[in-house]
Order: C-alpha cells, then structure tokens, then sequence
C-alpha cells in the first residue's frame, strides 16, 4: 500500500531543471521540497516564483537535510557523477540528467553506489519517453513492426555558443539520446562497439579535449540478440538542422524519424505476393499521438511545451520540447520510487547506455578497434 507521506523532491540545477519544478509540484503524492544552485540571485528568483521555501546554495548540505526523499540532477555533465554517488550514500533516490558520467570508472561508482544503498537511480533520459519512441515501442510490441531487423539512431546538434564544458566534447560522450531507443526497444543492453571518427573541429576546440572528429559513427552489438545498431553523433563545424532520430526497421513495417523539424515521420509497409503495394504505397507519413493519456492527470498538460512555464532553455528550443516526455520521466522516477515499477533505465542499464559511446569514443580515436562494453 502507497505511504500517505509526499514524496520530499530536491531538484539541483535552475536552467534547464526549472522546467520539471511544475510537474513535481502537480504530481499526486510528490512535493517540491528545495531547490540548489550556486547563483543566490537566481535561486531566490526561482524560490519565489515556485513558492519554495527550501533553498540551498552548497550541495552538500542539501544531502544532510532528512526530510528530503529524493534528488533530480540537472546539474553540468562533470557533476553528474560524483553528485549522484554523494546523494546516494546519503540515503537519497537519485533522478540524473544525462549522461550518467564521462568515465567507465565513475559509472561504476555510480552502480556500485546504488547498490550499496538500495536507493532508486534513473539516468533521466528524454528520447525513451518522447511521443514518437512511445510510437514506436507500441507498434513493435502489437507485432506491427515484425522482426526487428537494424536499428539506428543520429543525434546532431550545434553547441557552438554553449558554455564552459561543452566546446569540444567528444561526441560519442553525449551519445545516451540516440543509443537508449535501439537498446530500449528490445529491453536488452549492448555488448560491444566498433566507432570512426569523420572530419575535424577547429583546433581551439580539438585542445580542450583532445578530441578532434567532427563526426563519431559508430556499430555495436547487442547482447543476446542478431539485430546491429547505428549511431551517428555531431556537435561542432557540421551544417544540420537539430535532430535526435530514430528508425526501427522491420520485416513488416518500418519506422524512419522525420529529416526535418515539423515534419511527419514514415511509415513503411512490406510489399508482399498476398498483399502486393504499389512502390508509391510503401512510404506513409503518419502523425505521432500524444501519450498523456499514461499519466495521472495532474501532469497530463505538461506533454505540451506550451505548458511549460519557461520553455527558453537551449536544450528545450533545440530538443523541440523533448517530444513531451519530462512528465514521463517524472511519473517513472516517482513510481520506482514508490516501489510500483522497476526505474527504466535503472542504475546497471544508465550505465550501459553511457558506456557505449564512452566506448565509442575510444574505439574511433585507436582508429575503429572493435571494444567491448564492461559489465558490472
């Protein structure tokens, strides 16, 4: 039976986590507890406008607080790993934006961690709660799709103008946006990784990480299964519009993302001698459903990016809103929480997503070396 007792949320990081401050606050069972950051200015700003009265400037002494349950990391991507191993042994659910870290060895540490203290961990990872995965995994599971057969996902983004840490970051490092649908999709986890490197950044960005492809492509298998996934990743000195893809291609019918913003993804249907298609019939355009209907009501509206109260941050004017899924993430997190349902992806899994373009990464700068995803 649900404890009558809310569900104490801090959330760590203003800009980009400010967005999920209203879906916690309208979440049945939950309550905004605190919020963190550095800035005194903005924290109070934000602390008002919410009606927070928890507010912590050090981290740390936000994990000492016993009355909060339950953290959500938004912090910048070198925090995310020893943040969520503090607030873990602290006897703290950990909710974290992605990537879960940038090391193997700190992924780890993180499993280790969530281990040791029996607590929730969810990397919070955007693309498997968006509408059109949700699409995707409800046609697959209807057997609509068929036999899965090659799966393939391509996050391409410009970071010129992005502050501090991003300038240069390998690629394959922030890969969790494509890789989770391929492995999500068939609830299994990858195995191994061959990856190349295409192209060159300028070289006041190669310096900062010693990373100088414009483009990481790369191949990995999955553990247990015949099906070989792609993944494609870009950040700096490439021409693309935004976009974070995926297709699932299958012996029936075939999913593939829309190339351009405001467009409707496609459909393919096999032409068989029982039912023969014209080659014009095959490709379909299909619009997307949205999938607040799996939300408890309260926080139904928040698939929307008009819902949200301030839709300004980088991440959500590129992402197009994320294809509404941070109140999916929410209602995950809350009910792992709660003991309802296994968090997805739980600690183990986070780290396999992160992994494979960790992995990746090492692959195309030893000149695409095959390299074998460890295992915890």
């Amino acid at each position: 039976m649900a404890s009558e007792k809310p569900i104490r949320v801090a959330i760590i990081g203003l800009g980009f986590g400010a967005e999920f401050i209203p879906i916690y606050q309208n979440y049945p069972g939950a309550e905004m507890a605190a919020i963190c950051r550095r800035d005194q200015k903005g924290l109070d700003e934000c602390g008002e406008r919410y009606g927070i009265k928890g507010r912590y400037r050090d981290y740390r002494e936000l994990l000492k607080d016993p009355e909060i349950d339950a953290v959500h990391i938004n912090s910048p991507i070198p925090d995310h790993a020893w943040m969520s191993i503090e607030a873990l042994n602290a006897g703290k659910h950990v909710a974290c934006t992605v990537p879960m870290a940038t090391s193997i060895e700190d992924c780890k540490k993180v499993v280790e961690a969530q281990r040791s203290s029996g607590k929730v961990y969810m990397m919070m990872e955007t693309v498997v709660y968006s509408r059109e995965y949700l699409f995707v995994q409800e046609l697959y599971q209807k057997g609509e799709l068929g036999r899965i057969q090659f799966l393939r996902g391509s996050h391409q983004q410009d970071m010129d103008g992005w502050p501090e840490y991003w300038p240069g970051l390998p690629p394959m490092w922030y890969a969790t946006h494509c890789v989770s649908p391929c492995l999500a999709l068939l609830g299994k986890h990858a195995e191994s990784v061959v990856c190349h490197g295409s192209g060159r950044i300028r070289d006041e960005l190669v310096a900062k990480y010693n990373s100088p492809f414009a483009v990481e492509s790369a191949t990995f298998t999955i553990k247990d299964s015949d099906v070989v996934a792609e993944v494609t990743r870009s950040l700096f000195d490439v021409a693309r519009q935004y976009r974070e893809s995926f297709d699932a291609t299958g012996s029936r019918k075939s999913f593939e993302w829309q190339q351009v913003e405001g467009e409707d993804p496609v459909i393919h249907t096999k032409s068989t001698p029982q039912a023969p298609l014209a080659e014009p019939e095959i490709p379909k355009r299909v619009k997307v459903p949205d999938y607040a209907h799996l939300l408890p009501e309260g926080i139904r509206r928040f698939t929307q990016p008009a819902a949200i109260e301030d839709a300004d941050h980088l991440s959500f004017l590129q992402g197009g809103g994320h294809g509404g899924s941070h109140p999916h993430l929410v209602h995950a997190f809350l009910s792992a929480v709660k003991g309802e349902r296994a968090a997805l992806p739980d600690a183990e899994t986070s780290a396999n997503w992160t992994m494979v373009g960790l992995c990746a990464h090492e692959s195309a700068m030893n000149g695409g070396s095959r390299v074998d995803i460890p295992t915890f």
